[in-house]
């Protein structure tokens, strides 16, 4: 069996919660695609990422049916474990940066994958939402106090491959952050903690909490 790291990303301030994420540190091991995708598959994570250059944070990604050019959880689990300035995605070059039990990146809203976005008037009613018919992948938020940034928040990929929800998802709230162009602290699934900031020239930085699962 091939090694590999289970981390949880976006962890809440006890250090539970967050979504689980395999890393394989080589990923030499297992260099084409399509061996790449069937670990993924076999794993079960929402993502696994493969390390191809450890030293320059070069990395590829996977869900359990496809590659992704970029993805947010993932991004910061692989900068928290590598601690490298930055990872080399498809999409593009993401920085990274740790800030005491923060991890720290920095992508673009065009590097996310499309979602729909879905607007509620209240945490409640997010709470108590049915998974959606598959083929849509469904970002239900609300308010839980709009003066100081505070969201709450579910994620539904809409996929065939055994995910109904997603306890955690950087990508999709990077795209929230972009649309609303605020700081927001953001309560997703159970109980994940995301934080994200729009900085200048269209990039967003989303951080979060990650601790070493096995």
């Amino acid at each position: 069996m091939t090694d590999y790291d289970v981390l949880r990303v976006f962890c809440a301030p006890n250090g539970g919660y967050g979504n689980e994420l395999g890393v394989v540190r080589d990923g030499s091991v297992l260099p084409e695609p399509a061996r790449r995708q069937e670990l993924a598959a076999k794993l079960g994570f929402s993502e696994t990422v493969f390390v191809d250059d450890p030293e320059r944070g070069v990395v590829d990604i996977y869900t359990p049916t496809l590659r992704l050019p970029f993805a947010g959880h993932p991004c910061v689990g692989t900068a928290w474990l590598l601690d490298v300035p930055e990872l080399v995605t498809p999409a593009g070059v993401v920085g990274t940066r740790l800030d005491g039990e923060f991890t720290w990146i920095e992508a673009r809203a065009e590097w996310a994958p499309a979602r729909t976005l879905r607007q509620y008037a209240t945490a409640a009613e997010v709470d108590d939402l049915p998974v959606p018919p598959k083929g849509e992948w469904v970002y239900a938020w609300a308010w839980l106090d709009e003066s100081a940034g505070r969201v709450r928040a579910r994620a539904f990929p809409g996929r065939d491959d055994g995910i109904d929800e997603d306890e955690a998802t950087g990508a999709a709230a990077l795209l929230l952050t972009e649309r609303l162009g605020r700081a927001l602290n953001i309560t997703q699934g159970v109980g994940s903690q995301i934080l994200t900031a729009p900085q200048p020239g269209g990039w967003v930085e989303i951080g979060g909490r990650v601790r070493l699962e096995r």
